[in-house]
């Protein structure tokens, strides 16, 4: 089973910078995004370096349990683990549009955003999500975050507060009719004639975990390119033991293993233990 810690170690054994030319060479990929994409895939998997498409794929069934797309969160789903969420940035400090979907401190398996193929991939109900978010030129990955959500994001409660008061309020409008739907609302026939339909629809953004979290890392300039994972110490401490002796005595020049407080998403007076690995190159 794959994990944070297996991925930061893939990555630091195989700083990609130059994405797209990397993997426009293996797999015909032209676009950053969607080298970015195929480079956290090959991270978690332990696939950086395979050549054999056949054997990529196999690991795949071994270590995924979906694989998504943007219209069809989340990104990727670890076998009895975590969820992936990919985003690509091509500003460092520009915020993260989530678009329909609201922040995601975790992911449930009845949520009416998730498909059906996600819903029944394995047997889940609530998983921890890692954002993963790439800021990237062209063709070169500059920084790479991969932090979990009950790091960065509220409670669902929260976000689900606003949702339902718009909802609620759109729905009190009188003489309209309403239809079912995933979003803020859909509105028919608006006009005399029945002609008309409004579909009304969230735009969320988060702020880039830069800015989030720049009391605890000052991105650096003068580095061809980083790497940081946030995660809350307990969280650390239930991967397995194994996994964090080998990332302890990596003895790699640029890698920090730090003890960190994160302000807590829900109430920011509290900070929550938590681990941060860094590595800059």
């Amino acid at each position: 089973m794959s994990n944070i810690i297996k991925a930061f170690i893939n990555i630091v054994n195989n700083p990609i910078v130059e994405l797209t030319d990397y993997y426009e060479g293996r797999n015909r990929i032209n676009n950053a995004g969607k080298a970015l994409e195929v480079y956290i895939q090959d991270a978690f998997a332990g696939t950086i370096n395979e050549l054999d498409e056949n054997v990529r794929l196999r690991k795949f069934t071994e270590i995924y349990s979906y694989q998504g797309n943007q219209n069809n969160p989340p990104d990727l789903m670890l076998k009895n683990s975590d969820a992936i969420e990919v985003k690509k940035l091509q500003s460092k400090n520009s915020a993260i549009a989530l678009n329909s979907s609201y922040p995601k401190a975790k992911l449930y398996a009845d949520s009416p955003m998730l498909t059906k193929a996600c819903k029944e991939c394995e047997d889940w109900d609530e998983k921890d999500i890692i954002y993963t978010i790439g800021y990237t030129s062209d063709t070169k990955l500059n920084s790479l975050w991969m932090v979990y959500g009950d790091c960065f994001c509220a409670s669902k409660e929260i976000y689900e507060r606003i949702k339902d008061t718009i909802t609620n309020g759109i729905n009190s409008i009188p003489d309209v009719e309403f239809t079912e739907t995933k979003e803020l609302g859909k509105v028919k026939k608006v006009d005399p004639l029945g002609i008309t339909d409004l579909r009304i629809r969230g735009m969320w953004h988060i702020d880039n975990p830069n800015k989030v979290f720049d009391y605890l890392y000052k991105y650096d300039e003068s580095k061809s390119f980083q790497l940081i994972c946030l995660l809350s110490k307990a969280k650390y401490d239930g991967l397995p033991l194994e996994d964090r002796e080998a990332l302890e005595s990596l003895g790699v020049d640029g890698v920090e293993v730090l003890d960190v407080g994160v302000k807590n998403p829900d109430n920011p007076v509290k900070l929550v233990d938590a681990k941060m690995l860094v590595f800059k190159v």
